[in-house]
């Protein structure tokens, strides 16, 4: 049984109308900059959570109780026997006056690695755009190439052939027609690269913009869920062996 390899084809139908199109979406749909988001979400959290220690805290309490007494006969206590219940409740206001400053140098720590995250957002969309660029820049020319290509082997497949013409009354040589013919061999195998660059060039750009998945490719493949392994260990308190039984 022999198997069969399907052929390569550029994903244009998948790809922005332009480059200010793939920059734009790209800016919204990279993992990497939705990734440092995330973190300045986390960052800006942090802050929130240290100066909250600078804030007052209230808590309340209560509580119930319920105590039974019965006096021993021929004892001297003269008590009244039976149950006797209480409640009480209670408010507590706890106000930060001096923490030697560790507070504040937390919340100065918080707001700087704030300020970092910020940065690495605007560093990560400065890398994707120029990944964007560079691969679209890349399609571009291929694209081009594999225009100029084919006018090349045009011309090259109708010297062959006036060589031919030109051999059969006696003007040109078979070695003519031999290098006419290496000519024409040349300029498919340079169409036949610039095919795999732009094919290559497609998909990086799809790689760059963020939309290279099973989904978009619609690829039959089993898709790797993360959440499933997630769900079969959280409730695994103990044992050694994985969910697949290794």
């Amino acid at each position: 049984h022999r198997g069969s390899t399907a052929t390569a084809s550029p994903l244009a139908k998948l790809l922005p109308s332009n480059l200010d199109a793939a920059i734009a979406i790209a800016s919204i749909e990279h993992p990497a900059i939705l990734a440092t988001q995330h973190l300045v979400d986390a960052a800006a959290f942090s802050v929130k959570s240290a100066e909250g220690a600078l804030l007052p805290q209230l808590s309340a309490s209560a509580g119930v109780s319920s105590a039974y007494r019965r006096t021993i006969p021929g004892s001297a206590d003269t008590g009244q026997d039976g149950t006797t219940s209480s409640a009480n409740i209670g408010a507590t206001l706890t106000i930060p006056i001096y923490s030697g400053g560790r507070t504040s140098a937390i919340v100065r720590q918080n707001k700087e690695s704030l300020s970092q995250a910020r940065i690495e957002v605007d560093v990560s969309r400065d890398t994707v755009r120029q990944a964007v660029t560079s691969a679209w820049t890349q399609y571009i020319a291929a694209q081009q190439t594999v225009v100029a290509n084919r006018q090349v082997i045009a011309a090259a497949q109708l010297a062959l052939s006036g060589v031919i013409e030109e051999r059969n009354v006696g003007q040109r040589t078979t070695l003519d027609v031999l290098n006419a013919q290496a000519t024409l061999i040349t300029a498919k195998i340079n169409q036949a690269s610039a095919e795999r660059d732009l094919v290559v060039a497609s998909y990086a750009i799809l790689s760059a913009i963020g939309r290279l998945s099973v989904e978009r490719l619609a690829l039959q493949v089993v898709k790797y869920k993360p959440e499933e392994h997630y769900h079969a260990v959280k409730d695994k308190w103990f044992g050694l062996r994985t969910p697949d039984g290794r």
